[in-house]
């Protein structure tokens, strides 16, 4: 089995969010093929260790995906498939670059079911590991690592109302749905910052009407992405309330993280980076991942790091380049060596913002 194909078995078995159990008795299998000793969770992740004792260094991959099977095929120097970004590549890389057990401490990747929905396998770990290093894995380039990721607040806010005829100047109840959308808009507006990181940002997932006889009722779901130095829990109660919704269900609830640049994971990965030949980039993305939720649970720091372009992430035309899986694999292996030795590491130079 040679490292590629690590990444073809893992992308041939569909696993969007939901029906992981699949990929993830492919993952446990692939993994007691490197070596590793293998279980699984309540939640149905796949947990796969190697070596024993501290320090313990967790990657936290993910084996779901978003919806959409695509043909898996290896095309030139190609890898083609869902997830092949984002993020079975990440794992694969991960697996590989743990095969051989760290001269201290343990190695453990963990193949999370439910990232790209409710992070419910990452929420599942929470109590069962106290990690002293977490790398979450998420396509950032195998020359990049990521060091901050925008918070979560998404809602169902529910208006009611009576059904009226259109012809008379009694607003509607879906009226007050945009009417109160606007006003979110305009309040998010208000907090533009010098960056897209830094600013906080809005998008409308849904709006739907059901009745049932002559009552109306309107389910607006939105999605806020929060810079740092704002919690969920702070933005959504200064939230416009006036003339607004019945209630507001927060469906996800996510702080922002923005890790430091002289952690020692962060470190460890661009001196990595470096010894592969590359200059590492420091990225704070747009997005969310599962970091968000581990780092301030276990209160360590950390960074997101995989091969992928993350422009690919979600598309169908998501691939990974054979080149940056093996790079990525040599920047982990030197990561987790590094990092169960506690050798000193230099500081990184180089730094972006990015989506």
């Amino acid at each position: 089995m040679d490292d590629p194909e690590v990444l073809v078995e893992l992308l041939e078995a569909y696993s969007p969010s939901g029906h992981e159990a699949q990929a993830v008795a492919r993952f446990r299998a692939l993994a007691q093929r490197l070596g590793y000793s293998v279980s699984s969770d309540v939640a149905g992740n796949g947990i796969a260790r190697r070596g024993s004792g501290r320090p313990q260094i967790l990657f936290l991959g993910h084996i779901d995906t978003v919806e959409g099977a695509l043909p898996v095929r290896r095309q030139g120097t190609r890898i083609y498939g869902r997830g092949a970004c984002d993020a079975k590549g990440p794992l694969a890389a991960a697996l590989l670059a743990g095969r051989n057990a760290p001269t201290r401490g343990e190695v453990v990747v963990v193949a999370a079911v439910g990232e790209e929905t409710d992070s419910r396998g990452a929420r599942a770990l929470l109590e069962a590991f106290r990690p002293e290093y977490v790398i979450a894995g998420e396509p950032s380039g195998w020359d990049g690592l990521a060091v901050g990721y925008k918070g979560d607040l998404r809602l169902k806010a529910t208006f009611l109302g009576d059904r009226a005829h259109l012809s008379t100047p009694t607003a509607s109840t879906a009226d007050r749905a945009v009417e109160w959308i606007q006003g979110l808009r305009q309040e998010v507006a208000r907090r533009t910052g010098p960056t897209p990181f830094r600013s906080l940002t809005f998008k409308v997932v849904s709006i739907a009407t059901t009745m049932d006889g002559g009552a109306e009722r309107v389910e607006a779901v939105v999605d806020l992405r929060i810079p740092p130095g704002t919690g969920a829990a702070a933005l959504l109660a200064q939230l416009p309330r006036d003339g607004g919704p019945e209630t507001i269900e927060p469906l996800v609830e996510l702080d922002p993280y923005e890790g430091d640049r002289l952690d020692r994971v962060v470190a460890a990965l661009s001196q990595g980076i470096r010894v592969a030949g590359g200059r590492p980039t420091l990225w704070r993305k747009t997005g969310t991942s599962d970091l968000n939720l581990v780092a301030p649970a276990w209160r360590v720091r950390g960074a997101a790091y995989g091969p992928g372009d993350s422009r690919l992430d979600h598309t169908d035309g998501e691939f990974l380049e054979v080149g940056d899986l093996d790079r990525a694999v040599r920047v982990l292996a030197h990561a987790f060596e590094t990092l169960a030795a506690g050798e000193a590491m230099p500081t990184p130079r180089r730094s972006d913002e990015g989506a």
